[in-house]
């Protein structure tokens, strides 16, 4: 098994003296590349913390996370932000589309902020939106695309530039039950691959069936983690 996360005895905090709050609690985890991991729990539970250190986006307070094989507490900034560009990929529980761009725009903005020649950059996001269904769609402004279509812009926005790990926040939170199956489908069709590993957060009973193990949090812990035989059962 390839690991495309390994943290040990992970700990985050926020504030101090009185308002002092340790939200991450000696979190040890594993996820594979090559797999869906659901990551799942109440809401407070410190699933998005979690979910924000495993994508560069947050330092650890305590512990030790190694995301790709690269140890992130030896990073520095710099080097860090250029971790995170080559090789993560984020999808927000809002979609966050620019209104004024088109979904080919749209996908090609992480391209464009790398300084990838516009034409390059906009077949890219062409190819990305169509493997993911939307190739009759790329001049289409957000809204004029309903919001499964708008989630899988942002989709395509996060893969442009073919990360190796691919993190997503409630993707199905604001669609419904339909739509919400549909982009599970295409994530876990599409999306998963080897040598890439995926991580969804999801409140989402209905798309647990979709993950190949489920991590369930509470409290800042994690306190059971089922393989997809068990979830499937």
């Amino acid at each position: 098994m390839v690991e495309a996360v390994h943290c040990v005895a992970l700990e985050k905090e926020f504030g101090d003296g009185q308002s002092r709050n340790l939200v991450l609690k000696g979190i040890n985890l594993t996820v594979p590349t090559g797999e869906l991991t659901l990551l799942v729990g109440p809401s407070g539970c410190g699933k998005t913390t979690l979910i924000s250190i495993l994508a560069a986006l947050l330092t650890p307070t305590a512990g030790n996370v190694r995301i790709l094989g690269e140890d992130l507490n030896r990073m520095a900034d710099h080097a860090r932000v250029s971790f995170r560009s080559a090789n993560i990929g984020f999808v927000f529980q809002q979609y966050n589309l620019l209104p004024a761009l088109s979904a080919v725009e749209n996908a090609a903005v992480p391209l464009v902020i790398q300084r990838v020649p516009r034409r390059r950059a906009l077949a890219r996001a062409a190819e990305a939106l169509a493997t993911l269904g939307l190739g009759d769609r790329l001049d289409a402004l957000p809204r004029t695309l309903s919001g499964g279509q708008q989630q899988r812009v942002a989709f395509a926005r996060a893969l442009v530039h073919d990360p190796k790990f691919l993190v997503c926040d409630e993707p199905t939170s604001a669609l419904d039950a339909e739509a919400g199956q549909l982009v599970m489908r295409l994530l876990r069709d599409t999306v998963v691959r080897p040598g890439r590993a995926v991580i969804v957060v999801t409140h989402d009973e209905r798309v647990f069936r979709y993950g190949d193990r489920v991590i369930h949090m509470s409290d800042g812990r994690i306190d059971r983690v089922a393989v997809r035989s068990e979830v499937l059962s």
